[in-house]
């Protein structure tokens, strides 16, 4: 099939902007997507320069116009691409493709909101190999500017379940063979001391009120990160973006 064939075949028609140099990068590398318009800042010539070839309209703006249109660069560092979403595939089709696989691995975050979090978590699970986050539709943001550029490049690569309910979701993977690993730091059960399944599911709820207990009973076993608290100036647990990419981390090394 042609080129241009292709993407039209996979495009959603859904207009998305994305900002920031690594993430308008990623796309602009995306051969999946239809791209509009790049507009840059005078200070990113270079970069509109480099992606000639993906890209035909681009418009160079000089800061007053860009302030005007964008409110300045500091969220957007000077890069914006208007774009067209691709087609990705939903739970149950990404699910059939992994089964063939030897190892898999997804994570399941319940309530956790700042797409800043989701951005990180997402870099992380390009990193090591985890191609897919679920989370619930009604506590989750959308694939946003700011979810874009907080990951970095990794929304291009790594599927993004919005799912009705993450408890029923989870019970579903089961059924495929994953195991539902909770991560609780008020449990006594160290993750270390843990042999990770072939096809796992790593869980994490909000800071502060953590897993919900209706998806804390679907989870098989309920493990902690082993860490040192500081009682003294009261640090006592990690960012969940920072918890998450341990997780990833001692499943990918497992």
């Amino acid at each position: 099939m042609p080129k241009n064939k292709l993407q039209k075949s996979l495009n959603t028609g859904k207009i998305q902007i994305i900002h920031g140099v690594h993430a308008v990068r990623a796309a602009l590398l995306n051969t999946k997507r239809i791209h509009h318009e790049l507009h840059v800042s005078e200070n990113n010539h270079e970069f509109a320069n480099n992606f000639k070839s993906k890209i035909k309209k681009i418009t160079i703006l000089d800061h007053k116009e860009f302030k005007k249109i964008y409110g300045g660069e500091k969220a957007s560092q000077g890069i914006v691409l208007k774009t067209n979403d691709f087609e990705r595939p939903n739970l149950q089709q990404f699910v059939k493709n992994e089964n063939a696989g030897d190892k898999s691995v997804l994570l399941a975050l319940d309530q956790i909101t700042d797409p800043q979090n989701i951005g990180s978590i997402m870099r992380s699970c390009a990193l090591f190999n985890c191609k897919g986050i679920i989370v619930a539709k009604d506590n989750s943001p959308d694939l946003t500017p700011s979810l874009y550029k907080a990951a970095s490049g990794a929304a291009e690569i790594v599927n993004y379940f919005r799912v009705t309910n993450l408890k029923r979701s989870i019970s579903e993977l089961k059924k495929y063979g994953y195991w539902a690993y909770g991560f609780d730091s008020s449990n006594s059960k160290n993750s270390e001391n843990i042999s990770f399944a072939k096809k796992s599911i790593l869980v994490f709820g909000s800071e502060g009120k953590g897993i919900r207990d209706l998806v804390k009973k679907e989870c098989d076993e309920i493990i902690k990160l082993k860490i040192q608290q500081n009682s003294h100036y009261q640090i006592d647990s990690l960012n969940v973006s920072n918890a998450a990419t341990i997780a990833l981390y001692e499943f990918f090394r497992s």
